[in-house]
């Protein structure tokens, strides 16, 4: 039965209670949509601007009472900050205060005779300069929409997610594997980029898709970062020979004007070692022969990605015995404007070589350093031997 409210009777304690849980899931869950709309960006900006507005008379007081430790410069301290946390809207309200505070500030300093604590016409372009570039700033996020509070953070998450995306599967016991990637310029972005899958019955089937995105660093990022989702999608949901020209519809389609890449296919079976291998334009593979302690090419026949429609791509087949090691590598590790593609290879063979007796445990980011340290290229190696 719902308990009424007459004259001035109060509720009954279970109206009451009930009113009070609604009262506090309704606050609750504003909180939480406020929080979160703050955190992505999408939320007002009005806490950080209160707090620096209120820095800007703080340090107006500091400065007139101690100058020589609160120089009238230390305003461009908010106003950088503003900058950074700020709307472009937002931005021009901490602006106009910090200019009321150098007026302030000059009308209230008497200029001292060695000239310490002045307002100069220096100390107002500096302020001015910065609060320029920091107004920049906040209207190029604004213009291409990156999230004011998480813009800086966006590029750090694109380059975790690409990580993640090239993390190779455990294998089953008598097989290593291991991957190294070292983007060009030592920038956090490579237009290098792996994907890999076990497929078929029971995960017996190792797929792996090395690819290298025309461009480098930062300027091929972009494109590697959108290409190893679509990639990552296909692998593993078509065949293997519909791999590549799958892949290369999809470039086609993207319409770039710089959209070639060049990607190797690793199809193998872990039971038996046997392989294949299928290449659009891309560098061969190598493959060290445990019996005969020889390195031998594995070219496979196919052109380039995003270049015509309707390409073929014809397999190398192979078998990797105990002890033998397949190495999968981007033309930036062995051929640069002053070496050849073959002494590249020779090279990194010489190299590889040294680690033969540890079974190439750790060998990837060595054998990069040992052949192509300083190269401005990115660079990507694949390891995979079985004991």
């Amino acid at each position: 039965m719902r308990a009424r409210r007459t004259g001035g009777t109060p509720l009954a304690p279970a109206a009451w209670w009930l009113r009070a849980q609604k009262s506090w899931h309704r606050a609750r869950t504003g909180v939480r949509r406020s929080a979160v709309d703050y955190f992505r960006g999408g939320g007002s900006d009005w806490l950080a601007l209160t707090a620096l507005l209120l820095s800007v008379p703080a340090l107006t007081v500091a400065t007139v009472v101690q100058p020589l430790w609160a120089a009238p410069e230390s305003l461009v301290l908010p106003i950088l900050a503003g900058g950074l946390l700020l709307r472009p809207a937002s931005l021009l309200a901490l602006y106009t205060a910090a200019g009321v505070a150098l007026m302030v500030e000059a009308a209230l300093l008497d200029p001292w005779p060695n000239g310490e604590g002045r307002i100069t016409p220096g100390t107002i372009l500096t302020v001015a300069a910065v609060g320029l570039s920091g107004l920049l700033v906040a209207q190029f996020r604004s213009r291409v929409g990156v999230p004011w509070r998480r813009g800086g953070t966006m590029l750090f998450d694109l380059r975790e997610r690409i990580r993640v995306q090239s993390k190779l599967p455990p294998l089953p016991p008598g097989w290593h594997r291991e991957m190294a990637l070292r983007p060009a310029g030592g920038q956090s972005f490579s237009g290098d980029f792996v994907i890999a899958a076990r497929t078929g019955p029971g995960g017996r089937i190792l797929e792996v898709v090395l690819t290298d995105v025309s461009g480098k660093g930062m300027d091929a990022g972009s494109r590697a970062l959108l290409l190893s989702g679509a990639f990552g999608g296909l692998l593993g949901s078509l065949p293997p020979h519909a791999f590549l020209p799958a892949a290369n519809g999809y470039l086609l389609r993207q319409d770039w004007e710089e959209g070639f890449a060049t990607s190797v296919h690793l199809v193998l079976d872990l039971d038996s070692g046997d392989y294949e291998l299928y290449s659009a334009g891309h560098v061969p593979a190598l493959q060290r022969g445990a019996g005969s302690g020889e390195w031998e090419e594995k070219a496979a026949e196919g052109p380039l990605l995003g270049v015509y429609d309707g390409a073929a791509f014809d397999p190398v087949k192979g078998t990797l015995r105990p002890g033998d090691v397949l190495m999968l590598f981007t033309d930036g590790l062995v051929e640069t404007p002053e070496r050849e593609l073959g002494d590249g290879m020779d090279r990194l063979t010489g190299e590889a070589d040294r680690f033969v007796l540890g079974g190439f445990h750790g060998a990837a980011w060595h054998l990069i350093e040992a052949v192509a340290r300083d190269v401005n290229d990115d660079r990507a190696l694949l390891v995979i031997s079985r004991d």
